[in-house]
């Protein structure tokens, strides 16, 4: 009976977490519908207008950059449309007026001032150097990337070290052979 009891739980938790979540609207009883209630300069609302007889209308405030069209929505009848706060607003609440065929509807959008997020990329790089070849690439510095060329001892050191190659691969050619006829 236990087990019914915990698996009758889970499955209403679970119902409950994957329950659709409606958004929140902030409405003052006047019909206008804004969310997000409280935007920052530059964000956008969502404005919502039920029962008004007509399938448009314009949403007005001092806080928004243009006048909104709001259209009806097709699924339940209310007139929605978008607003775009003026991105220079002070904080401050600030009325927003729909005209619904003869009918003006009312509500306020509160403007708050957050604080910038942090820049996506660095504003002021920093100088990381390129470790010991930082000074060979420096163009500024008068040097060049090979102060001087290979010379004739480079020359003599590499045909040197190639002979004593060729030597070995010849003795051990010479070894191995030797062991085979034995």
């Amino acid at each position: 009976m236990g087990s019914l009891k915990v698996t009758l739980c889970a499955g209403a938790a679970l119902a409950a977490a994957l329950a659709p979540v409606a958004p929140v609207y902030a409405t003052d009883g006047g019909g206008v519908s804004v969310s997000p209630s409280s935007p920052a300069p530059g964000g956008d609302v969502e404005l919502r207008v039920p029962d008004c007889t007509e399938r448009t209308a314009v949403a007005v405030s001092a806080a928004f950059a243009s006048e909104a069209r709001l259209t009806v929505a097709a699924e339940d009848g209310v007139l929605v449309g978008t607003g775009t706060v003026r991105s220079g607003m002070e904080a401050g609440v600030y009325a927003v007026r729909v005209t619904c065929g003869g009918d003006a509807r009312e509500g306020t959008v509160n403007v708050e001032r957050r604080r910038p997020a942090a820049p996506a990329s660095p504003v002021a790089p920093v100088h990381a150097g390129g470790g010991g070849s930082a000074r060979l690439a420096a163009a500024d510095g008068g040097e060049e990337a090979r102060p001087e060329p290979p010379g004739t001892a480079h020359t003599v050191t590499g045909l040197v070290l190639a002979g004593i190659a060729a030597v070995a691969v010849a003795l051990r050619g010479v070894r191995s052979r030797s062991r085979g006829t034995d």
